[in-house]
């Protein structure tokens, strides 16, 4: 039996495999996307690291799951390829909806924008937000005429709104003050 490596030097031209084995340059569309969901999954591995709330934490991995079904579900070379991959559901995305509205109940009401920041854990969840919407917009571009690509869109819209909110929990659960944006005028 050969030993697997992690290097296999196809890559070294500036190309790489989809799904399927189609070559594309590095810098195509779909490999800026899942490249981006890769990025943003591990700054929720991060938060989830930092975070002692068992129930964000069950919350964040089952995130870094689906997020690793967006990547696949970007990497498809085909449709064809999509076939026997896992997929993004309605349940996936009504479970970010449930927690968010779980947060918010013990949340004070948003009255103005507010500054990252206040805490740790706050701060990184406001940069995976900030890379969760750079995602969505990648996703977004190689999601145009393909719309097997819809769900996974609609998933990250839906996290960053999570991780937002997300932000705000952990500020509050830590005492900390949120900071009002007061715009210069």
């Amino acid at each position: 039996m050969e030993e697997w490596k992690i290097y296999t030097r196809k890559g070294d031209k500036g190309e790489t495999s989809l799904l399927g084995g189609q070559r594309v340059p590095k810098y195509h569309e779909r490999i800026e996307a899942y490249g981006t969901v890769d990025e943003l999954n591990s700054f929720v591995a991060l938060i989830r690291d930092m975070c002692h709330d068992e129930w964000v934490c069950s919350i964040l991995l089952e995130v870094e799951e689906r997020l690793f079904t967006v990547e696949s579900i970007l990497a498809a070379g085909t449709p064809d390829d999509i076939i026997n991959l896992p997929k993004i559901n309605d349940e996936d995305i009504t479970l970010l909806e449930k927690a968010i509205d779980t947060m918010n109940e013990n949340l004070p009401p948003l009255t103005s924008f507010v500054l990252p920041g206040g805490n740790i854990l706050n701060s990184y969840s406001h940069i995976a937000r900030t890379v969760c919407r750079r995602a969505e917009r990648c996703a977004v571009k190689a999601a145009y005429d393909h719309p097997q690509y819809a769900m996974g869109v609609k998933y990250l819209n839906r996290l960053s709104d999570y991780l937002f909110v997300l932000a705000r929990k952990f500020s509050h659960d830590a005492g900390a003050t949120e900071i009002a944006w007061k715009p210069r005028v």
